[in-house]
This record gives structure tokens, sequence and C-alpha cells, in this order.
């Protein structure tokens, strides 16, 4: 694996007495998709959420262990959260734009961060918009409101506004479960190209889109990491039978 620009060491995470997440040790590499795969409530989304610590805010829980990007821990004391957002964007299951126009919802994260330029905000909102492939699909709608929107496209523009902060890293948290076929195919067709400049983590129940999509694939069970490795490996020979029987549908 090459030099990882996101990872996470012996992480534990505990909503009260459950323990969620147990020792979780893995890497996340830049310009790589890695999908985080598994049966429902093994904590593959609470990993995803650790990662820009979008668990903080939840009643009693407690994380122990480290998460690192470029080797600085996020859960320093000294660690800015907005700014750690910035540099990690998430997209969520559902698509959810701000009650806005499409541009407002785009310019929303600069904004935020201090940028007031009308120009520069108009070239982000272009920008971000072609990087999410729905720039012809909406430049003539900029002012019209978000909700508006299919689902599909929906999702695209929070991709879109994502990317609007210029971050490092981009969580997806099953990004397609909601959306159509078609659509499905635009949003898995938009995270190869997006690779290329971003370490993309991606949380799929569908093997099928793992298998398409990621380079590396992780197996988690009951809160555990069981495996972790280049997807193809993972698909074609798993080292743990429990890897196997899920990938394969016997898993029960």
């Amino acid at each position: 694996m090459n030099q990882a620009k996101l990872y996470t060491k012996d992480l534990h995470l505990h909503y009260g007495e459950i323990h969620a997440l147990k020792g979780v040790s893995m890497e996340f590499p830049a310009r790589f998709v890695t999908a985080l795969i598994g049966p429902s409530g093994c904590g593959k989304s609470t990993c995803l959420k650790t990662l820009n610590r979008m668990n903080d805010t939840v009643p009693g829980v407690k994380i122990t262990g480290k998460v690192l990007l470029d080797g600085e821990d996020v859960y320093a004391k000294n660690v800015d959260v907005p700014t750690l957002r910035k540099k990690i964007g998430m997209v969520f299951q559902s698509p959810n734009p701000f009650p806005m126009s499409v541009y407002d919802n785009v310019a929303y994260g600069p904004r935020v961060h201090g940028l007031k330029n009308r120009l520069a905000l108009d070239e982000i909102v272009e920008e971000s918009l072609k990087a999410a492939a729905i720039w012809e699909e909406v430049k003539d709608r900029l002012k019209k409101p978000a909700l508006r929107l299919s689902g599909g496209q929906q999702q695209r523009l929070c991709i879109a506004r994502a990317l609007a902060t210029k971050p490092e890293i981009l969580l997806m948290d099953e990004p397609t479960s909601a959306l159509d076929p078609i659509s499905t195919a635009k949003i898995e067709e938009l995270a190869v190209e997006l690779k290329k400049e971003y370490g993309i983590v991606i949380v799929t129940h569908n093997m099928q889109q793992a298998a398409r999509i990621s380079d590396y694939t992780a197996f988690f069970l009951l809160g555990n990491l069981v495996e972790h490795g280049p997807t193809s490996d993972i698909f074609s020979n798993p080292k743990e039978k429990r890897t196997e029987d899920y990938i394969s549908g016997r898993f029960g």
C-alpha cells in the first residue's frame, strides 16, 4: 500500500456500554477508493464518522486510540474541528441539500470559511459542480432551489458542496442507497474520477459496487476489522472464512 494520508491506530469507540469499534488499525491511502463493507451494525459507518469527528456530538460516546491525518492526531485538544472537516469532507446516505439555491449550497462552505469575493465564489461553484459532473445539468438553474433537483442530482450537488472547501479526503456513507440504478452508476463513475484528486472512503452494503469502484476493501464484523487489503485480493482470495461467507452471500 502506498503512503497513507489518513490512518487509525488501535481505535476504540463506545456508545455508553456498547463497544462499537474494537481496536481498529488501518490505512486510507491518498488517491485511492477504500470501501468499508459488512452487515448492518458492524461498525463501518461508525468508523467512517470517527475520521472527521462526526461522532463528537453523540451522547455517551467515548473514543480512544488515534486517527491521524498527515501524522497529526485529529483528536488532539488543539485541533479545530471545522478546519478538520474542511480537510475531510463528507457525503451522507440520503441527499441533504440546504433549503437554498443550487449556487448557495455550493458556496456555503467557502463563505463559512471567510471567502466573500464574488468572482472567486463563482469560480469555486463552477469548478465544484463540474467536478461533481452536474454542471451541465444546473448551469442555467443556479438560482433555483436545490430541493427541486432529482434525488441523483441532489446527491451530486452534495458532493459538489463537499468539494467546494477543497478537501483532501472525501467520506461517503452509502451515497447511492437511496438512488435509482442510473443515478447510482453516475455516482460510481464520479467516485472513480474523483480519486485522481482525493482519497475516498466509502461505506457500502453493495458487494458489486465495492468490487467495481474500490482499490482497497475492509470487512467489519461486530466492531472488529476482520480483513483489509486490495479489493482484488479480498474478493478473489479472502483470508478469513467470515469474509468469504459475507461476500458470497452465505453469511448468517
